[in-house]
Parts: structure tokens; sequence; C-alpha cells
């Protein structure tokens, strides 16, 4: 659906039809019709659209004539119930710059789009475009560094619960998270690319406004602070699963050499009654007490072999 909105005072009202300096927010669902109407009308061409739809879609610039258009990044929860896909994904937000209004398009439900829409942000003006952009990237950012604190918190607890148990629940989870961190640098990685291209070339006229060059500056920080954080995670949870991978099968070679000197040891008794048990003679055919002297003797020498296990601490 393509919705208008523009700013009244300190409340964000939607608007019937498009005017000059208004929001134009097109999100799903939308038809292809819808989107080739508002590119006919608006004069955008139809690529910078459908572009931003593509979920592998990286992080880029590119101009033509008067409209431009900047691909971002942004991580969203995963909806698939698959334990082994990515807890998070990220796609694309299509920000398009017209001489009149601008324009956001994503195919997905954003949390970063909807804290503008529930009027979170302060200073939010869409009539204000370059600041409203550096908003769309701040706040972008900071969704991140929260994704990124909650898979960090996510792994502690899962990482104390694999050490304790050799579940493949738990491994699934963790191979979840990799996901998501790889989703994560890649994107990170990306957007830092293009807002240091942004920077270089002064995309956004921003160079003699100090204010919000600082604000750029601030949030490419915050960016390279993510990407760090997300490439030592990663490396933490390579480790990790490494050592529980090594701790898995450290465990199941302590349970089978257990199992292995249960059934040496049990096998004596088993092997003593068979050979009393045979149709030769063996000293106790006549004696009363026969059954209870072989019952001695398994347990003699089944004592005699757990205590040469124990001796060589192998139980």
């Amino acid at each position: 659906m393509i919705k208008y909105y523009s700013k009244s005072g300190n409340t964000l009202q939607e608007l019937p039809e498009r005017v000059p300096n208004c929001w134009v927010n097109i999100s799903a669902p939308f038809s292809q019709e819808e989107l080739e109407e508002l590119a006919e009308n608006m004069l955008i061409p139809i690529d910078f659209l459908t572009d931003s739809l593509d979920i592998d879609e990286r992080s880029r610039y590119e101009r033509e004539d008067d409209i431009r258009l900047i691909v971002i990044n942004t991580p969203v929860l995963n909806d698939s119930d698959d334990e082994i896909e990515a807890t998070y994904i990220t796609v694309p937000i299509g920000i398009i710059l017209t001489p009149d209004n601008i324009i956001t398009i994503t195919s997905f439900k954003n949390p970063v789009l909807q804290l503008f829409l529930d009027g979170k942000v302060k200073n939010f003006n869409p009539s204000h475009e370059k600041l409203f952009i550096l908003q769309i990237f701040e706040q972008n950012v900071f969704r991140f560094l929260t994704y990124l604190k909650k898979l960090n918190l996510k792994r502690n607890l899962i990482e104390r619960e694999l050490y304790d148990s050799s579940r493949t629940r738990e491994l699934k989870q963790l191979l979840s998270i990799e996901k998501s961190l790889v989703y994560f640098v890649t994107s990170l990685s990306s957007n830092e690319l293009l807002k240091m291209k942004m920077k270089r070339a002064d995309i956004l006229k921003i160079r003699d406004d100090e204010e919000k060059t600082d604000l750029f500056e601030d949030i490419i920080i915050d960016n390279s602070q993510a990407l760090e954080m997300a490439n030592t995670y990663t490396k933490i949870l390579q480790s990790t699963m490494e050592s529980s991978a090594s701790i898995i099968s450290n465990n199941l070679n302590i349970v089978i050499q257990r199992l292995t000197l249960i059934t040496i040891i049990l096998m004596v008794p088993t092997l003593v009654a068979s050979f009393f048990g045979m149709n030769t003679l063996s000293g106790f055919e006549d004696s009363e007490h026969a059954f209870y002297w072989i019952i001695i003797i398994s347990l003699a020498l089944t004592l005699i072999l757990v205590w040469i296990f124990r001796r060589k601490r192998m139980i």
C-alpha cells in the first residue's frame, strides 16, 4: 500500500493524496500496477522501486537526472519457524529522493520505519529530507546494535546449556545465530561503504552544516562499532561451536568407555557360570554348596577386575 504523510506540529498526519514535501511510504501489500502508476506519475525509473524489493540487493547509491536512490540494508526478525534458519535477516530499504518528495519502499514490515510512523523519533519532519535520511541511518544502526546484544545474550544462555548436555537442539540454535551474524556482517560492511561514499562525495550536501555533518560522522562510527561487534561475536560463536563439538565428542567417548567397561565386568560372571555349566568334571559335582562357590568366585573375579580398572583410572 502507498501512503502519504506530513508533519503538522508534533503529529504525523496521513494525507489522502500526495502533496509537495510529503513522505511517500510504500509497504506490503502492493501490486506491480501500483508501482508502475506511481513511477509514471512521479517520473521515477521503475527500477528504483523494484530494485529496493530484492532481498539480495546490496547497499548502494544511484542517480538518474534529478532522482536519487539510496538502498540501505536493515535487520528484521525472521518469520520462519525452522530452527536452523537465521533468527534475524537483513532486507533493503529503498530511499528515493525527488525534487518534491522523499519515498521509502520495502517489501517487509520494517521496525526502523515503524519508529517514524509511531512518532518515536525526536525532531522528525519528512519535509527535512537530509535530516530524515540521517535519522533513518541512525535508527538503522541502533537496530543492528540492539539485535546484536540480543543475539549475544542468547548465545551465552545456549552455551551454558550446551556444556551440560549433548542435545542437537542447542547446536541448531547456535547455527541460527551464526547465520544471523553472517547477514549482519555482510550488511553492515555494505552499509559502511555506502555511508563513506556518501560522506566523501557529499551526496546529501551537508558539508557546510556542522550539526548534520557531526551527526553523519557519529552514525558512521556507530556503524563501524556494530560491524566490529558482529565480527567479534562471529569469532566467539565459531570458537564456541568448535569447543562444543569437542565436548560432545569427549562426552560420547566417555559414555562408550563406561558401557564397554560395564560389558567387560558383566562378562566375568557369565564366563564363570558358563565354565561350570559345561558337562565336564569341575570338582563341584557332589558339593551341596556348588552354587554359592560359583557366586563367590564370580564376585571375587569381578571385584578384582573393578579394582584394576579403578587403579588405572578407567572408572
